[in-house]
């Protein structure tokens, strides 16, 4: 037994050097990496009849893969994305190990033959002007807790921020000129300008008013930074709330993402080009922002299909709909 064959040093290179220092990948990518790994080795040294310590490259063998991956999805009840994604960082780590070590390239190739299940990606979801109004009027703005509560799911909704973008906004990238805007910091660190409606503006204004630029926009009760855990939980007790006014709601599952969602059909329903949507959500590509313009399309396609002749009930109710979205959008600019 060599030190250059014992997994744990190729483990800890491949974290600490390959993943951080020569990829520089994301913090969340960091720890999905680092997630795969907690998870195989002691699946595999098990399997192996030995110690983590004692693990030797040959003994995660392609077989011993398949059945972690099969444990994924049987025994842990993951979904066949979350497989992927273990998969995709046993790829990563199995090629590193492969370049530094030309031996293990028989291993390695062994390793990388394990393919990805397909799978299929659910419906995107997204809330009609008058779910998405019923939503924003739930907080009860008479109080300080209500009026923040309302203020984060109008910047929600306005920004289309992730719940980690909006958790992790400080008060230092905030423009409540004319025109306002936040510089949102994104996936990969990647940072991106969002126009914030005046009426977000005049709502974020009191919540700022007399703090330091380095502090969070929102914090949550206890006055200290909301995590994203927590803007989801804001949403979901809203979402609740709503529901008594548009029953609609009771059959969605709404959370910030959905309202991510939201904007960018809103937007695209009040005539903004996909590219512009595609900068307003930091979309690398473009294809990811085409998703948008599908389900518009597909929800068309269902009313036209409806339709027997022009001007019919089907017809009317997409023109409505429409309509009732440009009016709450203009309702929203004008406040």
């Amino acid at each position: 037994m060599t030190d250059q064959n014992l997994i744990g040093s190729w483990a800890r290179r491949f974290l600490m050097e390959h993943v951080v220092v020569e990829r520089n990948l994301a913090r969340n990518t960091q720890a999905s990496y680092r997630d795969t790994l907690t998870l195989l080795l002691p699946f595999s040294a098990t399997s192996a009849r030995k110690t983590v310590d004692q693990l030797l490259i040959e003994h995660i063998s392609p077989d011993i893969v398949r059945r972690f991956l099969a444990h994924l999805e049987q025994d842990r009840g993951c979904s066949v994305a979350t497989r992927n994604q273990r998969l995709a960082a046993i790829h990563a780590w199995a090629r590193f190990i492969g370049e530094k070590r030309p031996e293990h390239l028989d291993w390695c190739t062994g390793i990388c033959a394990i393919p990805f299940k397909k799978t299929t990606a659910p419906v995107m979801g997204y809330l009609e002007a008058a779910e998405m109004k019923a939503l924003l009027d739930a907080p009860n703005r008479g109080t300080p807790q209500g009026l923040r509560d309302y203020a984060l799911l109008l910047f929600l909704y306005n920004s289309g921020a992730r719940a980690s973008e909006a958790a992790s906004a400080t008060i230092a990238n905030l423009d409540l000129g004319d025109p306002a805007s936040i510089k949102v910091i994104g996936k990969g660190s990647k940072l991106r300008i969002c126009p914030l409606l005046p009426s977000t503006a005049r709502i974020l204004a009191p919540l700022i008013r007399g703090r330091s630029l380095s502090e969070p926009v929102f914090l949550n009760r206890r006055k200290q930074p909301i995590t994203r855990f927590g803007v989801f939980a804001l949403v979901e007790r809203y979402v609740l709330q709503a529901s008594s006014i548009v029953p609609s709601l009771r059959k969605k599952r709404v959370s910030p993402h959905t309202i991510r969602h939201t904007t960018a059909v809103h937007l695209l329903r009040s005539g903004v080009d996909l590219n512009t949507i595609r900068a307003w959500l930091g979309h690398v590509s473009l294809d990811t922002t085409n998703i948008y313009a599908e389900v518009d399309l597909e929800m068309k396609a269902k009313a036209l299909a409806h339709c027997e002749i022009p001007g019919s009930a089907s017809s009317r109710k997409l023109w409505h709909e429409n309509q009732a979205t440009m009016a709450f959008l203009r309702n929203l600019t004008a406040g």
